[in-house]
């Protein structure tokens, strides 16, 4: 078994933290994941892994040897992608993560992005922004779209596109459900929204420290009545329910095919966080991430994503 397969199985662990799982993603047993790892010890000179009845996590040398495997196979890959993609025709995975307020952009950017250079397999994946972070700076993600402002003060150094303005809307049961799409009501403060049973994404998500934060401007501490980390499940409550919620105009233009659902934009305070595409910055990127991120520089793009993030209040 050569290095680079048991640094993957390595890179696995990491991602499952789980000894069977991550068998099971490498698609070998797990006593030979275990005698791998075993193996790579053995290589170093040193324990990498804490072992128990359950994966315990990775010695400080191990925490080492994952990091140079991650610049390692990344490197492979890249090298890989160099040599299997012609020229304007990139070939090869990009894993792309996204918070949960951007999923509809993001899949929208990835199927356009698939469809441009069919050579290149999007992995898209829904995480908070920590996670996204995570990702990231471990090299375990090509990309995210996020909030950039939040990277900015938290992360590490990204190249940085932007992509849209996210702002915010007030997303009730509609009156009646008469027409064929989720109807735009009129404007609606905080402090009025602030006074309706809600449904809020989950205090781990950035978007509900931002929708915290206007409340409390606005001189309300809320307490949903209901929390989730679904953004489909934030339509659906209200839809199905007795809540309301808040989304970003993203998600509003995702569910325009909600009839039963009414949106009004909130104002009183006017609430705008940019979002945009990060990606680690300074090595010349693999060909698939090239191709990505020169799409999302595409003026046509941008359009498109700027028609579908909800600038309905503008």
């Amino acid at each position: 078994m050569n290095l680079l397969t048991s640094l993957r199985y390595l890179t696995a662990l990491d991602e499952h933290k789980h000894f069977g799982r991550a068998a099971q993603a490498c698609h070998i047993t797990q006593p030979a994941l275990s005698n791998a790892l075993r193996a790579l010890e053995a290589e170093f000179g040193a324990v990498i892994v804490k072992r128990g009845r359950n994966f315990q996590g990775f010695t400080a040398e191990g925490a080492c040897v994952l990091a140079s495997a991650r610049r390692m196979l990344q490197e492979r890959d890249s090298l890989q992608q160099e040599i299997n993609s012609g020229i304007g025709k990139p070939q090869g995975i990009l894993n792309i993560g996204a918070v949960p307020t951007a999923m509809p952009i993001v899949a929208r950017f990835s199927a356009m992005l698939q469809a441009r250079f069919p050579g290149i397999f999007p992995v898209v994946l829904s995480l908070s922004s920590k996670e996204l972070e995570t990702g990231l700076e471990s090299l375990a993600l090509d990309m995210g779209l996020g909030y950039t402002d939040r990277l900015r003060a938290n992360g590490p150094r990204l190249r940085q596109i932007w992509q849209y303005t996210e702002h915010y809307f007030f997303v009730r049961k509609a009156a009646s459900a008469t027409n064929s799409a989720l109807q735009i009501g009129q404007k609606i403060t905080w402090a009025d929204a602030a006074k309706h049973p809600l449904c809020l994404l989950t205090r781990e998500m950035h978007n509900r420290t931002i929708v915290d934060r206007a409340f409390n401007d606005a001189g309300f501490v809320v307490k949903p009545v209901m929390e989730t980390n679904s953004i489909l499940t934030l339509a659906l409550s209200v839809a199905e329910g007795d809540v309301c919620t808040v989304m970003p105009g993203a998600l509003v233009s995702a569910v325009r095919g909600y009839r039963a659902l009414e949106a009004l934009p909130l104002i009183s305070p006017e609430v705008r966080t940019a979002i945009g595409f990060m990606a680690q910055g300074g090595d010349r990127p693999s060909r698939t991430l090239e191709a990505a991120l020169n799409f999302a520089e595409d003026s046509a793009w941008l359009r498109h994503a700027a028609a579908h993030s909800g600038l309905l209040s503008s």
